[in-house]
Formats: C-alpha cells, sequence, structure tokens
C-alpha cells in the first residue's frame, strides 16, 4: 500500500510519530498483542503502521494484509446492503419487518410490570438500522427479556451448531420486544435480521450476495465469513486478559470457528477483513457511494445513512454525554462538547468486540481505521487514543 508523505495531505510526519510511540507501549506493557493503525486523507493513505505481533504463539507479526474478525463492523456493511435493495425500490425503510419477513407478526411487548403487551405499531425497517426495534442482545443477566435471549437464541445455536441464518432469525422474532418500536435505542441483533432481509428480499443467499454486489465490485478480496484454508497463515490469533496479567489465546487460527463454513452468517458481527479491504469500503462511504468507478450507492443516499435518526433527546446507549446519535448502520457525532474528543460535528463510524475501530470524517475528508484483536471491548481506551493522536497530527 502506498504511503504519501504526510505534509502533501496536512498532518505533522512528528506528530503523527506518537501514533507509533504510543501503540507500541501497548504492546510493550504486554496489555495488546498487535495493533495495525491506518489514517487517509482526499483518497491517500499517510499513515499505515503495524505493531507487535498477530499471532504470538507461532510468531505471526502484524503485517499490511492481516485477517482480522471485525465483529460488528460489518454491521454498515450489512446496511448498505439493505440501502441498495432500497434504492432499487424493494421496500421503504418505514415499512412493517412482518410484510417482508412473517416471522415477526406477533409484534409483543415486555413492559416494565413483565407483562406482554400488544405493540403500538410494527417494528420497521428503519428501527432495525437505528437498534430502535426493541430487539436487544441477552448481555443483561438482571433483566428478564436477556434470559429469554440466553436461552433461546443463544442457546439455540448452542443447541444446534448447524443452525440455518433462517432458523436463528425465527427465534428471535419468537421473543417479545425489549420496548415499543422506535421509542428507544438497544444495540442488538437487529443487523442480524437485515442481513436476513437481504436474503428474503434479494432471492440470493445473504453471504453471496456480499460477495457479488459488493465485495467483488470494490475488490475487497480479503473480506468473507469463513477464512479459505490458504488465507488461514494469516489469520490473526484472538486474545484476552490473563489472570494475573498479561494475554491470553481465547480464539485460535488453525482451530477457529471462523475457519469452518458457517450457515448462518450473521450480518451483525460475523464478518473477517483486512485493514486494506475495509479501508475501500470506508473510502466509498465518504465518496458518497462510489469507488474507482463503481457505484453501490447514490450520494443522497449516503447522506440519509450517515445522518442522525434517532428521536430527539435519545443518544447510543441513551447516554448523552457521548454525544453520538445513530444513522442507518453508523454512529453519528452529535455534539464535540459532551462527546469530549477530537475531531467533527458529523463524524460517523463504528467499532466491533475485538476492538476495531473506524471513523469517517467528512469535513476533514479523513478516514481512521484501528485493527486488533482483544476482548473485551473498552478494556483499554486504544481507540480514543488513536483518534486523538491523529487529529492533533493536523495542521491544515
Amino acid at each position: 500500500m502506498n504511503v504519501i508523505t504526510p505534509e502533501e495531505l496536512g498532518f505533522s510526519s512528528q506528530r503523527l510519530a506518537r501514533i507509533n510511540t504510543k501503540m507500541q507501549r501497548y504492546v510493550d506493557e504486554n496489555k495488546l498483542a498487535g495493533i495495525t493503525t491506518l489514517i487517509a486523507r482526499r483518497g491517500k493513505v499517510v499513515h499505515f503502521e503495524k505493531f507487535g505481533m498477530a499471532d504470538i504463539e507461532v510468531g505471526l507479526p502484524m503485517a499490511d494484509n492481516t485477517i482480522f474478525r471485525i465483529y460488528s463492523m460489518t454491521k454498515p456493511i450489512t446496511s448498505v446492503a439493505v440501502l441498495m435493495l432500497f434504492e432499487e425500490g424493494c421496500f421503504r425503510l418505514n415499512d412493517p419487518v412482518v410484510n417482508y419477513l412473517p416471522e415477526f407478526k406477533e409484534g409483543k411487548v415486555l413492559d416494565n410490570g413483565g407483562n406482554l403487551v400488544k405493540s403500538v405499531r410494527p417494528m420497521t425497517i428503519r428501527d432495525l438500522l437505528t437498534h430502535t426495534a426493541g430487539l436487544s442482545y441477552g448481555f443483561d443477566k438482571n433483566f428478564v427479556l436477556d434470559q429469554l435471549y440466553q436461552q433461546y437464541v443463544w442457546g439455540a445455536i448452542e443447541a444446534n451448531p448447524t443452525l440455518t441464518l433462517s432458523e436463528w432469525i425465527g427465534a428471535i422474532a419468537g421473543l417479545p420486544l425489549a420496548y415499543q418500536p422506535g421509542t428507544r435505542y438497544l444495540y442488538g441483533v437487529a443487523t442480524d435480521v437485515l442481513g436476513y432481509l437481504v436474503q428474503v428480499v434479494s432471492g440470493m443467499p445473504f453471504a453471496d450476495f456480499l460477495q457479488e454486489r459488493i465485495f467483488a465490485p470494490l475488490g475487497m478480496v480479503d473480506t468473507f465469513f469463513t477464512v479459505p484454508p490458504e488465507k488461514v497463515a494469516r489469520f490473526a490469533a484472538n486474545y484476552g486478559p490473563q489472570e494475573g496479567g498479561g494475554l491470553s489465546v481465547i480464539d485460535a487460527p488453525h482451530n477457529s470457528r471462523y475457519i469452518r463454513p458457517t450457515q448462518r452468517p450473521s450480518g451483525g458481527g460475523g464478518l473477517l477483513s483486512t485493514t486494506g479491504d475495509y479501508l475501500r469500503f470506508a473510502q466509498l462511504l465518504l465518496n458518497q457511494g462510489e469507488l474507482d468507478g463503481v457505484r453501490l450507492l447514490g450520494r443522497k443516499t449516503v447522506e440519509l445513512m450517515t445522518t442522525n435518526h434517532l428521536p430527539d433527546g435519545i443518544y447510543v446507549d441513551n447516554d448523552p454525554t457521548t454525544g453520538l446519535g445513530f444513522g442507518l448502520g453508523v454512529s453519528v457525532l452529535m455534539d464535540l462538547g459532551k462527546g469530549q474528543t477530537l475531531g467533527s460535528v458529523g463524524n460517523y463510524g463504528w467499532g466491533g468486540a475485538a476492538n476495531t475501530n473506524f471513523w469517517i470524517d467528512p469535513k476533514e475528508e479523513l478516514i481512521g481505521i484501528l485493527m486488533l484483536q482483544f476482548m473485551p471491548s473498552g478494556t483499554y481506551p486504544v481507540t480514543p487514543d488513536f483518534r486523538i493522536l491523529t487529529y492533533q497530527a493536523l495542521m491544515d
């Protein structure tokens, strides 16, 4: 990958070097195994650095083409697939989901008293895109609905590893909603439902749609749900904290579930990719839907995608201190002061469970991509560190 002299695009080389110092410290302190950082501006890469190891156990260093589990950075890709079908007239964003997925016909809501009540209105495709549909992830063990998710949604996968996407969505549809659609933000399996919507509406398996309509046209040759055998040698290990300090392998490449084909491609978190591949996807968005003569979305659709759609007073994680709204598949920075971050109002992007992250700043024509493999997300402030160190090096 060609890297332009930073000064040509308004960066200070001396200040950008602070990124290297900080990221290397995370590796030297044995907090993270390896990190890749990339910054692009006006369509050109000004910083692309690798630190540490992709797989400590086999002595594999981070490389330009290391393959990462991007988890929820899958969501913006799935959302683009949905918006492509929207542009083709296959549905409207305010259409009820049940019009296309009859599994969701019940429409029951679990109220605060633990009672099942009828939903005031059906969940819509827009609700799914904005995480306001009332679907959960099942992470809160003290929440009755999340206990049901653990039993019937995630438990279904444990009981049947060959579960198909349609069967899994059926399990999700069989549970009540956490609240009335459109009234709150709750991060959950909504984008997995969107992946199934793409499959049903397009008449193509979801994974095939992504490959034929997005990855192949964009030249994303290393993005997929299953790592091909000939590419496993480039697949990073995933780590977690080890008791007493250090790192522990939680998913080794040679026996990872990601090297085995799946019947349940997750539109919410199942893709693997490289830094270079994800740059091509991010550049498509920054270019308002076009890259190298390939147009996947119209510029007005990208504008709609990257505009806040949450109701007034509602923020990502229902926390106003984030300063984040949510568009159609990406967070949107609404308030620099509340967000306590560097950047521009209108920045958009998202991250993944293994601390991968990307953001796009249309005002500065800037893309930042952070790739590493460590869970849980947010254990270390590596994402805000990278973002701050990027912007402090921007001179014009």
